[in-house]
């Protein structure tokens, strides 16, 4: 069957339906959704069709369908149980040049509706020479890969800039939210940390801008400043910009100063939260941030922030600690100094989440030694407490097979 695509605007235009079962308030949803002026005729209506009617511009007329009723209409659904009302409303539509879908012959209808959706601005609509289940089966395909970012879904014609700040998770490529990914595949510019899913940006086109942040202990590409400048720079030349980082934006990933940057300059900015390394980390090596009996609570610094670790030292929580391999003797003395037992169990988990994942396992006393003999380096969470001990969550873990202890 031979057939020509072509989509409608129906806003404000009249469209019929007659016949009011459940087929025809399926059509009658996405009826609304394209603004059109609904008229419903059919002696018998749907509840849904009543509850739609309820609140959207739907009218009903609860008859049967008489020959005049097609007058002024742009689009005609015959959708009744009854084959020859079916071909009368089509037969009338025919007669005055109006498309008529038939729900119950598409091979005898002379329009077709396509199996369709829509994710974001994009819609997908397939037809499959009057098979809608297997039409179905491949829009439905089509709409995960877009879901997801697998299918190209960058704008090619010139927008209002605007800047995504990505949450990228813990390492694995494969947890950064579908939404992130999504977002990642409209991107025209991406400005990214070394602890993001960077192996991401290989499935991006060649032509999108990528600039690294750099990002990693002792070094930054770009400081902070210039970061800002460039997202703010690239958002007002129209385009869109995605700023891809490691764990969640706003958990020590300075996020909120770029949000602020870019509310500043007047560029739009949405926030997609991701994974924090604070739970996934230990999570990745089995180890929970709170466990019955353990740990009822946790808190979280920075390696940077070993000024006074009393407080940290009386509490019982489980303490994580993010970017502090170049301080942990520090870190693990204050905590000793503070009154923290030095038999407290301490884990480093490097490369969380990732093939190359390590852990090391030791106590305050002893892990700054064992970390400096096997070489411990950034990207690592070190999590301090007796959450560290849970023997059957560590056990299930292969990665602690390459542990020290």
């Amino acid at each position: 069957m031979s057939s020509y695509p072509i989509s409608l605007n129906l806003a404000g235009k009249r469209v019929v339906v007659v016949g009011a079962g459940a087929v025809a308030a399926r059509r009658i949803a996405s009826l609304i959704d394209a603004g059109a002026h609904i008229v419903v005729i059919s002696p018998v209506v749907d509840a849904r069709i009543h509850e739609l009617a309820s609140t959207h511009q739907v009218e009903i007329h609860l008859r049967e369908f008489v020959s005049g009723d097609l007058a002024g209409a742009w689009l005609v659904h015959a959708t009744t149980n009854v084959p020859d009302v079916n071909e009368r409303v089509a037969a009338e539509a025919h007669t005055q040049g109006t498309w008529c879908i038939r729900a119950d012959q598409a091979l005898l209808s002379e329009a077709w509706t396509p199996a369709s959706t829509r994710v974001d601005d994009v819609t997908v609509a397939v037809t499959a020479n009057a098979d809608p289940r297997r039409a179905a089966a491949i829009r439905d395909a089509i709409a995960e890969q877009l879901v997801i970012g697998a299918l190209p879904i960058r704008r090619m014609r010139a927008a209002q800039g605007h800047v995504v700040l990505i949450g990228g998770g813990p390492g694995d490529p494969e947890l950064i939210t579908v939404r992130g990914r999504r977002e990642l595949a409209k991107a025209d510019v991406v400005v990214f940390d070394r602890l993001g899913p960077t192996s991401l940006l290989e499935t991006l086109a060649s032509d999108v801008e990528l600039i690294e942040a750099g990002k990693r202990p002792g070094h930054h590409t770009l400081n902070q400043d210039e970061i800002n400048a460039v997202i703010v720079d690239r958002a007002l030349q129209g385009k869109r910009v995605v700023r891809l980082k490691g764990g969640d934006p706003f958990v020590f990933g300075r996020g909120s100063e770029e949000v602020q940057a870019c509310v500043d300059a007047g560029v739009s900015v949405d926030v997609v939260p991701g994974i924090s390394s604070v739970v996934a980390a230990p999570g990745a090596a089995g180890i929970p941030v709170t466990h019955r009996g353990l740990a009822n609570g946790y808190a979280v610094i920075t390696g940077h922030q070993l000024q006074d670790l009393t407080a940290l030292a009386q509490v019982d929580l489980t303490l994580v600690v993010l970017m502090g391999v170049a301080t942990l003797p520090q870190l693990t003395a204050g905590l000793i100094a503070g009154g923290k037992s030095s038999s407290t169990p301490v884990a480093v988990i490097e490369q969380a989440s990732t093939p190359q994942q390590r852990v090391t396992v030791g106590t305050l006393e002893s892990i700054p030694s064992l970390a400096s003999s096997v070489g411990v380096t950034n990207p690592a969470v070190i999590v301090i407490g007796d959450v560290v001990t849970v023997p059957h969550l560590l056990a299930a873990q292969p990665a602690l097979e390459h542990s020290t202890v």
